[in-house]
């Protein structure tokens, strides 16, 4: 067993640690400031030039082997590292959440005038797009639930529904919307569902509102979409009728691996920040470093990081054998137990800056609501404890005397 990383994986890693080190850290200042002053869903074009010097130091795309050359264990090393500043780092290399998972969907499911038209901007970081799938009226964690209606007329398809924490829809690049809905409310439940291509200006799209996160704005907003009488042409479906809960689940797998390792690289960050405060702050003539309770805090959050990105690091390994389905309950495992450690260690490093942790001078009061809204993300914890669950008793074991 060879936990050295690949020649590939380790050189990618170095040159991200530049990028992070040289341009992202530095930057992150100059981006808060853009959207304090320019509005909170405005683009900063700084971002436009972190982009262009990622494209020179060839982080570009790497969360597509055929692209990136990198395979998903090759990919954690240098998505952990962008964790480390999570609102800015992802996008600079065009691996951000919902992009990513878009543009493997489209690789997968477009068709070739799909993929000239949205896959190839998308790819080469000149629009946005959201996948429009959660509802406000249903459990859309079953996703057979859905209620938006996809109806068929001539050489259209007509769209009618409300969704919400649409993500990427209040950032001014976003071209095009994944939109899931009910073709067939009559067939069986994992073959009513299909996703259409929906252009972000189309007649019928309304926004509502952009949701918070514990207060927080993200600058690419997660929304609330009101659909009606949307018409787009036949040739917008993706797939075929019927296809949609098998492109979700295909999208959503690779997905939440991502998530899974930017939220180890966001307990890195919170782990460093703790340990970098009690090394010079003091209390009762000494400095916190040296009291027992905050060398318990700093020990356990190593433990438990490096416990979870073992398991990241091996569902990413059968994904690259197996391919997702062979990773299934790794898959549910990893996106239920990194949010929940990351959300642990942030708490510890907050413990530790006091009430300075819950301000916006450090990046952990954001880190914190973000590390947990991901345990609703893509699916709360308890639909991925129910697959894990389901995975394991049908299990076979060696001995059970």
């Amino acid at each position: 067993m060879d936990f050295e990383l690949s020649e590939a994986a380790s050189d990618a890693s170095e040159r991200m640690w530049q990028f992070m080190r040289e341009e992202v850290f530095p930057a992150e200042p100059r981006w808060y400031e853009h959207l304090r002053t320019h509005g909170e869903h405005s683009h900063p074009p700084l971002m436009e030039q972190l982009k262009d010097s990622a494209r020179r130091r060839g982080l570009w795309n790497l969360f597509l082997p055929e692209l990136g050359g990198m395979s998903n264990v090759d990919y954690a090393a240098v998505a952990e590292i962008s964790g480390w500043s999570p609102v800015i780092a992802p996008e600079a290399i065009n691996c951000q959440a919902p992009d990513s998972g878009n543009m493997e969907t489209l690789s997968l499911f477009a068709t070739p005038a799909q993929k000239e038209a949205w896959l190839k901007p998308l790819l080469d970081g000149e629009i946005r797009s959201a996948f429009a799938m959660s509802e406000p009226d249903v459990a859309s964690s079953d996703a057979t639930n859905i209620a938006t209606v996809i109806r068929r007329d001539g050489d259209e398809y007509v769209i009618n529904g409300r969704k919400w924490w649409i993500t990427g829809t209040a950032d001014e690049r976003c071209s095009i919307l994944i939109v899931m809905g009910k073709t067939d409310p009559d067939a069986e439940p994992h073959r009513q569902q299909s996703m259409v291509l929906v252009p972000r200006d189309t007649p019928g799209v309304h926004v509502e509102r952009h949701l918070p996160i514990f207060g927080y704005q993200d600058q690419h907003g997660h929304s609330e979409i009101v659909l009606r009488d949307v018409r787009v042409p036949a040739a917008n479906l993706l797939g075929e009728e019927g296809d949609g809960f098998r492109i979700a689940q295909a999208r959503l797998g690779p997905g939440r691996i991502h998530h899974a390792m930017r939220a180890i690289g966001m307990a890195e960050r919170a782990l460093a920040l703790m340990v970098d405060r009690s090394r010079y702050r003091s209390v009762f003539g000494s400095k916190l470093s040296d009291h027992a309770v905050v060398q318990e805090l700093v020990a356990q959050s190593r433990i438990e990081i490096d416990q979870v990105r073992l398991y990241v690091y091996r569902t990413a390994w059968l994904i690259d054998r197996y391919g997702a389905k062979g990773a299934r309950s790794e898959i549910a495992g990893i996106k239920v137990a990194a949010p929940a450690m990351a959300t642990r260690v942030i708490d510890r490093a907050i413990e530790v800056f006091g009430a300075m942790g819950l301000s916006d001078d450090t990046p952990l009061a954001y880190f914190y609501a973000w590390a947990r809204a991901l345990r609703v993300v893509d699916g709360p914890d308890a639909v991925h404890r129910r697959t894990v669950a389901r995975q394991e008793l049908r299990r076979e074991r060696p001995y059970t005397g």
